[in-house]
């Protein structure tokens, strides 16, 4: 067996679980093909020995990066080898010269903050740079928005070694160095390079997009040296396992300047992109109507679409600057102005003649206008559909010449079969990404997209361009190349295949020898394709499917991997501590959909398996707002954990966590008693067995004197009602006491939310969330929904002081219990800054503040973000005087409510607060006052750092001006 034979000398890890393997079986295309099992390299060695290995077991390799391959590259039914985890060094770096040598499974982003200090980067910035690896682009021959300037990876690759299929090494490079392959491998590439030089030269096309087949152009002798690398630069892996590959470095890209040029057709926009890059720009890229509509539709994307968008433009070409200094950049402007005013788009037109350029020089505005446009293939497939744009056809290129032309025939193609593309991407070099709305789950629309690419190669050929443009061949387009290049083209593609691969070893079936790509057995929606009807609770009607719409939630990811972006914004936090697709958010999606389609066995929902699967998330829903499918994995874990519940119960420390409201008044009444749990190391490690609460971590302190409803007035009279969540209540209700004084301070009346069924205190229900107890939890809501009323009916705003409390009236509870009430209810509710915040604009709040003395570091809570918070915030801060915020760029703090007190969560807690919080707080003065509105968050700050932070209401307590200062 190979997992057997791989386990006597592979030092990384062996995964052939079939939850490990179905991870893996999916990229972003539409295909999955199962492997036999699945290996985590941690070198060059353990390359040599799975390849050997697999060679004794008569088994294909494939390599795999990001996995972020949309034609099918890195699916294969062999074994596949992620080099992302663990082999992804920077070996040798070079300033001087300009030169890096890495591994390849180093990220795109993390090789370019390496190198910021240097004052270089690596420039072929594909849109997929948080995840992309230097391997899977070189195997890819990506390009990026810049290669207009930059040009692809072949232009940018000196040497590459690697592993041949035989288990020989070589190192691939210029013919002129003494470290190339043998004199068996190379001579006969060059005599076919000589000898063929004729035929190459009339049938590949002399495009700057065109990277389908294999570079055999690179072996046609010219005035410069021959470099056998470009031979392997674009192969996806075919011809041989890549170890090490050196780069060419640039200088940092200056001060930029960008002219978003808006067209009322798009056949304008495409007439006008020959014009516009005779100005030597940067890039040009380009968004299209349907993009600018469904971004409108993303709260992550809307803000910044509201900023450089006038109108309703049908395209906008992005056309960037980058010419050294601020004059000659408004100068770069200023030429294209003029040049769109030449082609009759300077704003006084109508109707056709309408358009003009917005200039942008706000380098953050840049910044975020370019995350839009690189996330524009995940925003087309944010369609709540069971149709979705479809990769097939999306990267054909052709000359400037003939883009409009060939943009509207193609589009004649798409309604002739019923159905429109969606554009997007590079028109500085004729490659526009643009996919038509099908659903492959219907042997129909199979068909037509057959149909659709039969007709769109033939209209690229006759435009004598190229049919895969970017982003390679893989199963999607590897069958066309006959039609493409010719049989004799493709003989020599086949020839060279047998040089490297005679066995057909590495990654088969891509570029030669390929399966049709219409073959449904080796789609992610084969034939039998299905869902068992779901009984869930909460409403996913928004999405297609079975399960009120669970199915089409869970398949809404379709593998673009943002969640493996290691730094900015939240997610995913447990998957940038152990880098393992188990714990990202696309790998808990897939595992997900595989269960309810019935791929992993029966009842895999609620195994063992899948508990493990989903262990790690921390419910921070960071994916609900950054994945741009809008994949809501917290949501759906607790869908999961209800069906676990159902049929397996509750552990007593999953009840602990549970039903914590439920006791807290019996047993703050002993406060003095469990608070010994703390300060008596023995008592930790005695209960910890039992409760499953790690003795490593001091549980939170039982206040003395908790919250009491009656300590604020009723509600005659009030202004506002607050909401006093139970952890503040009984832990912290200094918080609250805070929050009651400066709302008072304000002017306003408080009262505070009292249950009308004479029962406990109330609470939103999120603990019973989070161990799946729904019905629990939905009564729990009702009780809430019930005293909350009639303060909304009485125009109240509710205010929160936490967030995974508070923030739960605007998104779980309106799924638990649907209905306009509870909308209303959702709309009143808002955070203390929030309500601070908003008074403050509406020009309604006087409050008496003073500076606070000490610069701040402010640490936003998980659900603060995901639900956008975080600008209020600042905008509250923004109302002391004299005051120094900062915003700490982190993902989760790692306590994330009961997560980091488990036993076998606690470790991984404290990894994700070392990733960024922690070392910032070390790094902060002593006199700074740090805050966190999160109970969970600031317990973490404590345990971690041993630094103090406040709640947002403390600081303006202590600012309050007849407040002595704390």
């Amino acid at each position: 067996m190979l997992d057997q034979a791989l386990r006597q000398d592979f030092r990384g890890e062996i995964l052939f679980d079939p939850f490990s393997r179905g991870r893996y079986s999916t990229d972003a295309s539409f295909y999955q093909i199962m492997p036999q099992g699945v290996a985590i390299p941690t070198g060059r060695e353990d390359v040599e020995i799975a390849l050997a290995a697999a060679r004794a077991a008569g088994m294909p390799v494939t390599g795999r990066g990001g996995g972020t391959s949309q034609c099918g590259q890195t699916v294969n039914s062999g074994l596949i080898l992620d080099n992302s985890v663990h082999f992804n060094r920077i070996l040798e770096l070079d300033p001087e010269n300009r030169r890096v040598v890495v591994e390849p499974g180093i990220v795109l982003d993390d090789l370019n903050r390496a190198l910021k200090p240097y004052g270089l980067w690596f420039p072929v910035d594909v849109s997929t740079a948080s995840r992309a690896t230097i391997g899977g682009m070189a195997a890819n021959n990506s390009c990026g928005g810049r290669s207009l300037r930059y040009g692809t990876m072949r232009n940018n690759v000196l040497s590459i070694e690697a592993v041949m299929a035989d288990g020989r090494v070589a190192t691939f490079g210029p013919l002129n160095q003494p470290n190339g392959p043998g004199a068996d491998l190379v001579d006969p590439l060059l005599s076919l390079g000589r000898e063929h030089a004729g035929l190459i030269e009339d049938r590949i096309p002399k495009l700057t997009r065109r990277v389908g087949g294999y570079n055999i152009d690179a072996l046609v002798p010219t005035n410069q040296p021959i470099n056998l690398s470009h031979l392997l630069v674009g192969s996806e892996g075919t011809l041989a396992y890549f170890t090490r590959i050196e780069l060419r470095l640039w200088p940092l890209v200056g001060q930029r300047v960008l002219g978003v040029c808006h067209f009322p057709s798009f056949y304008q926009a495409m007439a006008a992109t020959q014009h516009l890059v005779a100005l030597d720009p940067l890039s040009v890229e380009l968004v299209d109507a349907t993009m600018i509509g469904l971004s409108r539709q993303i709260p992550l994307f809307r803000p910044t679409i509201e900023r450089f968008v006038q109108g309703e433009p049908e395209a906008l070409l992005l056309v960037e600057f980058d010419e050294g200094d601020a004059a000659a950049n408004a100068g770069k402007l200023r030429l294209l102005e003029q040049c769109m005013g030449d082609l009759g788009f300077d704003w006084r037109g109508q109707g056709e003649g309408w358009g003009g350029v917005v200039t942008i020089t706000d380098q953050r505005l840049q910044s975020q206008i370019a995350e839009v446009r690189k996330s524009g293939l995940n925003i087309m497939m944010s369609m709540k559909q069971e149709g979705k744009p479809v990769s097939f056809v999306e990267d054909c290129a052709v000359a400037l010449p003939d883009l409009a032309d060939y943009t509207s025939e193609l589009t004649e193609v798409f309604q002739r079969h019923d159905t429109k593309g969606t554009w997007y991407a590079h028109a500085s070099v004729g490659c526009l990404h643009v996919r038509p709305v099908l659903n492959l789950k219907l042997d129909a629309d199979v068909k037509r997209m057959r149909a659709i690419a039969e007709e769109a190669f033939a209209l690229v050929a006759k435009y004598k361009g190229s049919h895969s443009g970017e982003h390679g061949d893989g199963i999607v387009r590897s069958e066309f190349h006959e039609r493409m290049f010719g049989s004799e083209i493709t003989s020599l593609f086949r020839e060279v295949k047998d040089r490297f691969d005679p066995e057909r070893r590495l990654n088969p079936g891509k570029i030669v020898d390929a399966p049709k790509m219409d073959d449904r057995s080796l789609f992610r929606f084969a034939p039998g394709y299905a869902v068992a009807p779901l009984a869930t609770a909460f409403d996913w009607s928004a999405w297609p499917g079975q399960g009120g719409g669970f199915q089409g939630a869970v398949e809404m990811c379709n593998n673009n991997g943002a969640c493996r972006k290691l730094a900015g914004g939240t997610m995913c936090p447990s998957y940038r501590v152990t880098r393992a697709e188990q714990h990202v958010t696309r790998g808990r999606a897939n595992t997900l959909r595989l269960a309810i389609s019935g791929q992993l066995g029966p009842d895999a929902l609620t195994s063992d398996a899948m508990a493990e699967s989903l262990k790690l998330c921390v419910s921070c829903k960071g994916c609900k707002r950054e994945c741009p499918t809008g994949v809501d994995m917290a949501k759906m874990k607790i869908e999961v954990l209800a069906a676990r519940a159902r049929t397996r119960g509750l552990s007593l420390h999953e009840r602990l966590v549970a039903f914590l409201p439920v006791y807290a008044p019996y047993a703050a009444r002993l406060s003095g008693l469990l608070n010994l749990r703390n300060r008596i190391p023995l008592v930790a490690r005695l209960t910890q067995g039992p409760t499953g609460f790690s003795a490593r971590r001091p549980l939170p302190h039982w206040s003395a004197r908790p919250f009491r409803d009656d300590e604020l007035p009723g509600a005659e009279g009030a202004d506002v009602v607050l909401f006093a969540d139970p952890f503040n209540r009984w832990f912290e209700p200094e918080n609250l006491r805070a929050a009651a004084r400066v709302l008072e301070a304000a002017g306003r009346r408080v009262t505070v939310a009292r249950p009308v069924d004479g029962g406990g205190p109330l609470h939103c229900g999120r603990t019973f969330l989070s161990v799946g107890l729904i019905d629990r939890a939905r009564a729990e809501a009702a009780r809430l929904i019930a005293a909350l009323t009639p303060h909304v009916e009485a125009g109240r705003t509710i205010i929160g002081l936490e967030p995974s409390s508070l923030l739960t009236l605007r998104d779980e509870i309106p799924a638990l219990l649907p209905g306009a009430e509870t909308d209303r209810i959702a709309a009143a509710a808002k955070m203390f800054e929030e309500y601070l915040a908003e008074e403050h604009e509406a020009g309604r709040l006087n409050l008496p503040l003073r500076p606070p003395g000490a610069r701040i570091l402010l640490h936003g809570h998980c659900h603060q973000k995901a639900m956008d918070v975080m600008p209020a915030i600042q905008k509250a801060l923004a109302l002391l005087p004299e005051t120094d915020i900062q915003v700490i760029e982190t993902s989760c703090c790692g306590m994330a409510g009961a997560f980091g007190y488990g036993v076998e969560t606690e470790e991984i807690s404290r990894q994700m607060g070392e990733l960024s919080l922690f070392p910032a707080l070390r790094a902060a003065a002593p006199e700074t006052i740090i805050l966190a509105d999160g109970t969970s968050c600031r317990h973490q700050i404590a345990d971690g750092t041993g630094r103090r932070a406040l709640h947002v209401a403390r600081l303006f307590e202590r600012s309050l001006k007849e407040t002595a200062p704390a």
